[in-house]
């Protein structure tokens, strides 16, 4: 039964035919709206010479990662939510695992990096425009994209070097690492401690690193004399907090554990959660709380 595997069979969501159409529906339209947003946030920045700045730098980075990173799942998923034959090549699996991975991991750093930057902005206000320069921002943003290049090429190589026989069905929407190791009739216990030690250095140290400047943040906040001042500063913040405590929450509960043995129903239900509902958070967590940002939009929909 040792036979090679040229594409695997995606389960998804099963039910019925009008349940997968309300699903096509609902997902359709958050990752329009997601699309959208990310691409006004781009856009507004791009535009807008007041916000030229490393933080908002980071922001168009980060909107311009949620497109990447939802558009390598979604749209097969909608396919494969109206499709008979719900199926994807081995090469195509693969490659969707690749850069799923390697998009979360560079989120993981680019949302360290954005924390970094408040901590300066905030603890470190006199030294922050020497500190945060242009090249320095730039070597943040391009050192988050080639590490999280480099962090998804070692996972995909050992699951892409297992052996997958007769059986070919992925309980799952798309090729992720925990449904692709069950599915494996290889010895797949080097390659789960090895995924689980990445996942942990990756995961625990961005997030110690942002849980460290928020602290810090704090701290320097709860000496500010005015109230006024408090929520000000805070308000700068509270925004990236707010994903980052979304997006960390999942991939730590799904990724950062020695075993894969959640349940596929609660597996996938988390896997949206980061998939398809966080990157439509972006835009409207740092859109509709900035007031740099929503001076800057309204001033050029004033000027159009």
């Amino acid at each position: 039964n040792d036979t090679a595997v040229l594409e695997f069979r995606l389960l998804g969501f099963g039910g019925n035919p009008q349940y997968q159409i309300l699903l096509f529906i609902v997902f359709l339209v958050i990752y329009i709206l997601t699309i959208l947003g990310n691409f006004i946030i781009i856009s507004v920045v791009t535009l807008e010479p007041r916000l030229h700045l490393p933080m908002y730098k980071f922001l168009k980075n980060l909107s311009f990662l949620e497109v990447c990173y939802t558009s390598t799942i979604v749209p097969k998923m909608l396919a494969n939510l109206l499709a008979e034959r719900k199926s994807i090549s081995f090469s195509g699996c693969m490659a969707q695992l690749f850069y799923f991975i390697t998009l979360g991991a560079t989120e993981c750093y680019l949302l360290a990096a954005m924390a970094y930057d408040r901590y300066l902005a905030v603890c470190e206000p006199l030294h922050y425009i020497v500190t945060m320069t242009a090249e320095s921002y730039t070597r943040l943003a391009v050192g988050s994209w080639i590490t999280g290049v480099f962090t998804g090429f070692l996972p995909c190589l050992m699951v892409s070097r297992l052996h997958f026989c007769s059986c070919n069905l992925i309980d799952h929407f798309f090729c992720d690492i925990s449904p692709l190791l069950k599915l494996s009739c290889s010895d797949t216990t080097v390659t789960e401690a090895v995924i689980f030690i990445l996942s942990l250095l990756v995961l625990s140290s961005c997030f110690l690193l942002i849980l460290v400047s928020y602290l810090l943040i704090i701290l320097s906040i709860l000496k500010i004399p005015s109230t006024s001042g408090k929520r000000m500063t805070f308000s700068t913040c509270s925004s990236h907090l707010m994903v980052v405590t979304i997006y960390y929450g999942t991939m730590i509960s799904m990724y950062v554990r020695p075993t894969y043995r959640l349940s596929s129903e609660l597996s996938k239900a988390v896997s949206v959660l980061y998939t398809v509902v966080t990157p439509l958070l972006n835009p409207v967590i740092y859109g509709l709380r900035n007031k740099g940002f929503k001076e800057a939009l309204e001033k050029i929909v004033i000027r159009h």
